[in-house]
């Protein structure tokens, strides 16, 4: 209304505000402009929307079991007691932090001739909205972003997402590829201060890369959709994407300013997230010798440490009591300074090699099984710091040897023949694999997709156990997607009603929702 006010006003003024107009001028404060440029926006959607993994992460983590709570009968995510504020972060930093700028800035950068920050935000818009429609299911897009226009948006079906984030990558990889000489402006620039692309910093190469990585990852997803899988695809998607760990796309922590807490890593001791929480038993037991019989894994006391034994959900376990330290934060993934993988080579080449399984090419399978363990073992433990990294912050000694790489190849830990990427008892189902990349894919939210996608197979996570006391709604299933965000369940309920699960009986404001199978898991 005094909006409205204010423009009858200046209405009704007219002429008379003609001498004014320099005095309003000269009273405009530079120090808080109303408009930006891309380079300014960019740093922002990067940091922020590479970060919302880890808000889904701080439940999914307990779901896949790579870590669980040390107190017996904890509740919370350890035993499925889902709450719709589980799912907030993940949807309000997707669309209200990061999305919301992400068409403004590809609206600048058009206008201005950037087209390099036209395929940076097509990407980053792909990725955030693929990590939550993975998430959460059905999600808004088409009507999302518009402001006022519409605070109801519609629920985008997950099948109709998935073309529209590849239609995204495909946009991106255009914009990316387009000489740089059509550029106004630079992607990366370090002048006054770093600004622009700080992931790659201006390696429009490695975005490109980065697309056709996620390409593959999507349509990887797609193994329960009958003709909507291709293998042959995600082979040739891969074969353009990551080329080494060079490429991955990580959320990096390397300088640590005041306050400390906001600037470290979100599985750090400074943030203190999982001081309750200790590594889940169905991980330590892929490395300590316990599932593949004698061979103790060389990233056992980088990934946790020599002496970890964990717990199973709802019935507790790790260093007790619970007041003291937690060995979480011994672990390579916690230090305060490392770094949150997103998007990696190693990934890839798990993806690859279960795609080429799947496709009978199991001679590509095998030499990508292998290439992904040691791409992983080479990243967190080859040329890695033997000093902490912060004053009075024990950090973990990640040495892995090549010695040690070449010996864990050669064990009987890691399939050594086309023949043993798969069990006898199921020859198609790609169990060394799967198993492998589990380890490799430690605190990202992908084994859970990889989890729904086999079921939860006993043959693949032979370690998983249902946990003890679980939430009555869980109806002794495992979860197949979070709770629509709280926000949405007060502001816009209707839409969020009338989301269905697979049985037609359930909708999104039940409960039970997290029990429903998202559209690629049918």
């Amino acid at each position: 209304m005094k909006k409205l006010l204010f423009l009858f006003a200046l209405a009704l003024a007219g002429p008379a505000l003609t001498s004014c107009e320099s005095f309003l001028d000269k009273n405009t404060d530079p120090n808080s402009p109303t408009e930006t440029t891309p380079n300014f926006l960019l740093p922002s959607i990067i940091s922020n929307g590479l970060a919302i993994q880890y808000f889904s992460e701080q439940r999914v983590a307990f779901i896949t079991q790579n870590v669980a709570a040390r107190s017996a009968g904890a509740g919370g995510a350890d035993q499925y007691f889902f709450t719709n504020v589980f799912s907030t972060a993940t949807f309000n930093n997707t669309y209200f932090l990061v999305g919301s700028n992400i068409p403004p800035m590809i609206a600048k950068a058009q206008e201005e001739g950037s087209p390099y920050y036209v395929g940076a935000g097509k990407i980053m818009l792909a990725l955030i909205l693929a990590h939550a429609t993975d998430m959460l299911g059905d999600i808004p897009y088409r009507e999302a972003f518009l402001g006022e226009r519409n605070f109801t948006p519609a629920y985008d079906p997950q099948e109709q997402l998935y073309g529209d984030i590849d239609q995204l990558l495909d946009e991106g990889i255009v914009e990316m590829s387009k000489p740089a000489s059509e550029n106004m402006r630079p992607l990366y620039s370090v002048v006054p201060s770093p600004n622009g692309d700080i992931l790659y910093r201006g390696d429009v190469q490695k975005w490109v890369r980065l697309a056709w990585s996620l390409k593959a990852r999507q349509l990887q997803h797609l193994t329960k959709k009958g003709g909507k899988y291709d293998a042959a695809k995600v082979l040739e998607y891969a074969s353009k994407g990551f080329q080494s760990s060079a490429d991955d796309c990580q959320l990096q922590f390397q300088v640590a300013v005041a306050p400390l807490a906001g600037t470290t890593n979100y599985y750090g001791p400074t943030r203190n997230n999982f001081t309750t929480a200790t590594f889940g038993t169905n991980f330590i037991r892929f490395l300590n010798g316990a599932t593949f019989a004698g061979v103790v894994d060389p990233r056992l006391p980088v990934m946790a440490t020599a002496t970890s034994v964990g717990a199973e959900p709802g019935r507790g376990g790790g260093p007790q009591p619970t007041t003291s330290p937690t060995d979480f934060f011994k672990s390579f993934y916690a230090r305060e300074l490392g770094y949150v993988d997103v998007v990696t080579y190693h990934e890839l080449q798990f993806i690859k090699a279960e795609a080429a399984f799947l496709a009978g090419q199991r001679g590509t399978a095998l030499t990508a099984y292998r290439e992904g363990i040691r791409a992983h073992m080479a990243k967190i433990g080859v040329g890695g710091t033997t000093t902490p990294l912060l004053p009075n912050v024990p950090e973990p000694i990640p040495v892995i040897t090549a010695a040690q790489i070449t010996a864990y190849l050669a064990s009987s830990a890691v399939a050594q023949t086309e023949a043993e990427l798969a069990s006898a008892a199921a020859p198609n189902v790609p169990r060394a694999i799967m198993q492998q990349k589990y380890i490799a894919m430690f605190l990202n939210p992908e084994s859970w997709t990889d989890m729904r996608r086999y079921d939860f197979s006993l043959d693949l996570y032979p370690n998983l156990v249902f946990p003890a006391g679980a939430n009555p709604d869980a109806g002794g299933q495992y979860p197949r997607r979070l709770l629509p965000a709280a926000t949405e369940v007060a502001l816009n309920s209707l839409r969020v009603q009338g989301l269905t699960g697979q049985d037609g009986t359930v909708n999104g404001l039940s409960p039970r929702f997290f029990t429903q199978k998202v559209w690629w898991d049918q």
